[in-house]
């Protein structure tokens, strides 16, 4: 037994353990997927923004060389931006393209890579600005990207609100020349680098981050509190169920060692019964032969009667805990069997000062044996008197349920002790000097017999406390 239940129990931690795997890989699983996303999500997003500020070069260049660069040179004979007219034409040209987007400063840079032109004067003749990066644009004559965060992405999933200029997209655009007149097409004549501000549409991208972390942490916890709820609702079945096959063997063993215990009580009191039989009733007949001619003899026969009187109980006891008699069910109340034993104990409870409270009424019906009920109930008082020896109180109660009646026997005795509750009932345990410890066990199998059930326990105040359950019925 010992072994099957701890290969039941090994057997449910694996099952343990491999949900919490199973969890976290699903967990697991699902973080990274949204992350996935949200990063795909990001990189198309700016791979849109590269397309879009490829486009919005492309047309600044064209714009340029057909609005500034060819009119300049068929007018002036050379591109001087020293001039101030042509200057300002340039600058009313780039600003008319560029001024319906979110373009925060354009540049021009020259071959020498000094800068010719920028949309902030102040910059304008710098010759320390262009860097490796603007330099190998104007090489190769490949345009080239740069996204500038002024946050982290973690630090942006946290941002509600950003401020403009949070994210920032700079192409680096090689200005070509377009054919016509005597110019060659792609002449590389400069370099230009148009800074935008993509933080608007970056929000968009960072919202949807969000939603995607949000529903996937929500389903993942939802998947994690129902995992959780499952094993938890698994681990108190399985406990309930170890409890019950822990129980179910404890009562098996325990019938097994009763059944044996019964049939050796039964064969050795059937032998002792007949020459007890015998020895009493020739003690009473030589009693009531000597009269009081021979007090010593009669004496010593007085008390020999007496004890095979007692063994004879104890015979009884033993024969009726080994073989029950089969009950015959009637309709009866509880409260008139307690009735006769409170009228039977009652003078001898007066005088040992004990108060005996029959707190119930009339009127509840039980389907059960009466000699049977009867006996269970005065062997419930009579061990509450011994407990209770003088100057106390005995009460009996009853209290309805829905399934049946419960009759409860109280005292102010000294109660149980916590380390013999659990044994009181077994056969033959006793803390008693004298006794045969078949008392309980004989009413527990009664009770038990009418499909009740018989409850151990003490007073919160004190004193012992045996709760009785019997099934109301009214067709016996």
């Amino acid at each position: 037994m010992d072994q099957h239940q701890d290969l039941q129990i090994k057997s449910f931690q694996l099952v343990k353990l491999l949900s919490w795997t199973l969890l976290v890989v699903i967990i697991a699983s699902s973080l990274g997927l949204s992350v996935f996303l949200a990063k795909h999500a990001d990189e198309t997003l700016l791979e849109k923004q590269k397309e879009f500020a490829l486009l919005q070069a492309e047309n600044l260049n064209h714009q340029i060389y057909r609005r500034f660069i060819l009119p300049t040179i068929i007018g002036y004979g050379k591109i001087g931006l020293k001039n101030k007219e042509q200057m300002d034409r340039l600058d009313q040209v780039i600003r008319s393209t560029v001024h319906s987007f979110k373009v925060n400063e354009v540049r021009i840079y020259d071959p020498d890579l000094i800068i010719s032109y920028s949309t902030d004067k102040e910059l304008i003749g710098a010759d320390d600005l262009g860097g490796e990066f603007v330099k190998k644009v104007l090489d190769t004559g490949t345009p080239k990207y740069e996204f500038i965060s002024k946050k982290s992405t973690f630090g942006m999933l946290f941002d509600l609100n950003m401020r403009p200029g949070t994210m920032l997209l700079k192409i680096v655009y090689p200005l070509r020349s377009e054919k016509s007149l005597n110019i060659n097409e792609n002449v590389i004549m400069g370099v230009m680098v148009i800074t935008q501000d993509i933080t608007e549409d970056y929000q968009s991208v960072i919202n949807f981050e969000r939603l995607i972390l949000f529903t996937s942490s929500f389903s993942a916890l939802i998947l994690f509190a129902t995992i959780m709820a499952i094993i938890r609702r698994a681990d108190i079945i399985n406990a309930q169920r170890m409890a019950e096959r822990q129980q179910f063997e404890k009562e098996l063993n325990q019938s097994e060692k009763l059944a044996s215990i019964g049939r050796m009580v039964s064969g050795v009191a059937h032998e002792i019964r007949n020459p007890l039989g015998i020895i009493r009733s020739s003690s009473e007949l030589l009693l009531k032969r000597m009269n009081d001619s021979d007090p010593v003899n009669v004496k010593i026969l007085g008390a020999i009667h007496e004890e095979t009187k007692r063994l004879s109980r104890t015979v009884s006891d033993f024969l009726d805990y080994a073989r029950p008699r089969k009950i015959a069910l009637t309709a009866l109340d509880p409260a008139n069997l307690l009735d006769k034993i409170h009228m039977f104990l009652e003078s001898k409870c007066k005088e040992s000062g004990i108060e005996l409270q029959m707190d119930y009424i009339h009127g509840h019906q039980v389907c059960g044996d009466e000699d049977l009920l009867y006996r269970a109930f005065y062997n419930l008082v009579g061990n509450a008197m011994q407990a209770v020896e003088k100057d106390g109180r005995i009460v009996v109660t009853f209290s309805q349920t829905a399934k049946g009646l419960n009759i409860v026997f109280s005292d102010t005795g000294p109660g149980f002790a916590p380390e013999i509750i659990d044994k009181v009932k077994d056969p033959f345990f006793t803390t008693k000097d004298s006794g045969t410890g078949l008392g309980l066990a004989i009413v527990t199998n009664i009770v038990e017999s009418h499909n009740g059930k018989l409850s151990i326990g003490n007073n919160p105040e004190g004193g012992a406390r045996i709760e009785l359950f019997l099934p109301e019925r009214k067709d016996c």
